[in-house]
């Protein structure tokens, strides 16, 4: 990982700091979510957060074949278009 220096306002800084030390986060760690979230990319928490509610909506299906899944998808969409 690459390190780099920046300038920013002091009061910039100490508003960073602060909602880094509410969130838990380190200085950086804050600044890069900061940047991913302007540049459009997915915060790990965002992508967490994904995986959690993935977990929960599958929890109890048991064991399946996602490609028959999607196979049955693309069949029944196909008869529709007919």
């Amino acid at each position: 990982m690459t390190k780099v220096l920046i300038t920013v306002p002091d009061e910039l800084l100490q508003q960073i700091d602060r909602e880094a030390r509410a969130r838990r986060l380190t200085r950086s760690r804050f600044i890069e979510e900061a940047a991913r979230r302007e540049l459009g990319s997915p915060g790990s928490d965002v992508i967490r957060a994904a995986l959690d509610r993935s977990r929960q909506a599958l929890a109890g299906v048991g064991q399946f074949d996602s490609s028959d899944l999607i196979r049955r998808d693309r069949e029944a969409r196909d008869a529709a278009n007919r």
